[in-house]
């Protein structure tokens, strides 16, 4: 019955480890989206300020998500690390 829990929680942690990768690209595709958002804005609306300013905002917000999606990846996984040498550890 050990043996059932140990791998229960061993399965659990991989699954965690591959949610955070799948929210990591998540980040990275809506980084890019709104990267790609304000490369529009700046290509066929350059003669309006309006857009322009709010190609800007885009971009901003764009390496904002990416920056903070990369640190929150590298801070779950550097978590999920530690739980994994602790429960090695144990055995």
């Amino acid at each position: 019955m050990d043996k059932d829990s140990e791998i229960r929680d061993m399965l659990a942690l991989e699954r965690t480890r591959l949610a955070n990768e799948r929210t990591f690209l998540a980040y990275i595709r809506t980084g890019l989206s709104m990267l790609a958002g304000g490369a529009v804005l700046f290509q066929f609306f350059a003669s309006i300020d309006s857009y322009v300013a709010a190609g800007w905002v885009l971009v901003v917000c764009a390496v904002l998500v990416l920056l903070f999606g990369t640190y929150r990846f590298m801070q779950v996984r550097a978590t999920l690390n530690k739980r994994r040498h602790l429960s090695q550890d144990r055995n």
